[in-house]
């Protein structure tokens, strides 16, 4: 088995520096690597724009995380009394008002654009709900939004001075008490003074949350926020906006991975027909090359083979089968994959051994073209060695002790089965 992969290793490095079985000057080499890592980064590149092609859930789904903040605020306010439902209301319209009334785009066009040059359709529900979120964001509710938050300012520096004069207030009433003189005194601010001055504030600060209850009512009152709120709080709706989020989620990942193999097989294919077409014409430079894209075209599908095990539709089933059988022990899906890559991948290298590299298979067509079976290169009907890379074209029959061509199963003279492994 370590032979085969010494053999196996060898081989693939052997191919990745030689041309014509003569190996790569220097130079030569360092042009084929920049080359590799050039392709490399394209490729890379193409596989993420590819993988963009096809709508996110979260652009197909744009309204599905308002509707799920507003509901888990729903859920804790039912055990949390200290938030009211007006809080709720104000908080949903608050984060789909903007500042801005002259911005070129509402949100129903900016949920749109995300269909332009992309595969999929934006929800129905979301396209509806962007168009109230549009209504909503007029230039009085928008001044109105600028008035509470102003004001809300306001009290945060006011409580922030309360705290500052309260610190003093307790040093200073401490400092009284000890009977120490007003001026060794290490506070701004006399007891009394700041006592005053803490009132005052809080009295300003009292006042200030009333005018913001009122904007705060008046703004959850119009009826353009009435009509957002009505249909934020439809579930029939959202519940089907999270019935299709969750089924996009699901099957993204399997669409990226689709979507990146599409781009992928067709360099693949290519670059091996140009291969094996250069080793037949004996084109050295070009087989070297056309090699070298066929491994740099594979490197990114086995990583996006194994990104897709992790995140993708099998990765699921089988965390599904697991919770099945076995309840909440999803660390056993850690050996399910210990154990299904290996052999995952031992299939992938009998595959590639079997029927894309097989030196047998490879043989049988270049002796019936009068080929080297190493190189490919044409050999006259005299030559026993191979005129390109030396290699010696028969072995002797244990049989009938005639020479036979090499990797092939029977001898052509008597017919006997022949040991491959040996030639």
């Amino acid at each position: 088995m370590f032979a085969r992969i010494r053999r196996i290793l060898s081989q693939f490095f052997s191919k990745s520096r030689t041309v014509n079985n003569e190996p790569l000057n220097k130079v030569s080499l360092i042009v084929i690597i920049l080359i590799d890592i050039f392709i490399l980064v394209n490729v890379f590149a193409g596989l993420d724009d590819i993988s963009r092609w096809h709508i996110s859930p979260s652009e197909a789904y744009p309204c599905y995380s308002d509707w799920k903040t507003y509901q888990t605020q729903t859920d804790q306010t039912q055990t949390d009394q200290s938030q009211t439902e007006g809080n709720r209301d104000y908080d949903a319209l608050r984060s789909s008002l903007t500042y801005s009334a002259n911005s070129q785009f509402g949100f129903q066009k900016t949920y749109q654009f995300a269909e332009a040059g992309h595969l999929g359709k934006v929800s129905a529900t979301c396209l509806k709900f962007a168009s109230y979120k549009d209504k909503i964001n007029n230039p009085v509710n928008q001044t109105l939004l600028k008035t509470i938050d102003q004001k809300n300012r306001n009290i945060d520096g006011l409580a922030q001075k309360n705290r500052a004069i309260q610190a003093q207030y307790d040093s200073t009433l401490l400092e009284k008490i000890a009977g120490q003189p007003r001026g060794q005194s290490i506070n701004l601010v006399a007891a009394e003074k700041a006592k005053q001055e803490i009132d005052n504030n809080n009295l300003e600060i009292s006042a200030l949350k009333k005018d913001v209850s009122t904007l705060k009512n008046q703004l959850i009152e119009k009826p353009e926020s009435t009509n957002f709120l009505t249909f934020l709080k439809d579930k029939g709706s959202f519940e089907e906006v999270e019935r299709g989020y969750e089924q996009a989620s699901f099957w993204h990942p399997s669409i990226q991975f689709a979507f990146q193999a599409l781009f992928l097989l067709p360099l693949i294919l290519s670059a091996l027909f140009i291969h094996r077409l250069a080793q037949r014409k004996g084109y050295g430079l070009t087989a070297l090359i056309s090699w070298h894209l066929l491994v740099i075209f594979c490197i990114p599908l086995l990583f996006k083979v194994f990104e897709f095990l992790q995140v993708g539709i099998l990765f699921q089933l089988v965390a599904d089968i697991v919770s099945a059988l076995f309840g909440g022990l999803l660390f056993l899906v850690s050996y399910l994959y210990i154990l299904i890559i290996p052999l995952l991948g031992f299939g992938i290298i009998k595959f590639f051994q079997r029927f894309v590299f097989n030196s047998k298979l490879q043989a049988a067509g270049r002796v019936q073209k009068s080929r080297c079976v190493r190189c490919a290169k044409k050999l006259r009907s005299q030559d026993s060695h191979c005129p390109h890379c030396g290699y010696y074209q028969y072995l002797e029959c244990p049989n009938c002790h005639e020479f036979t061509y090499k990797h092939l199963p029977h001898c052509n003279h008597c017919g006997q089965v022949q040991d491959t492994e040996i030639a």
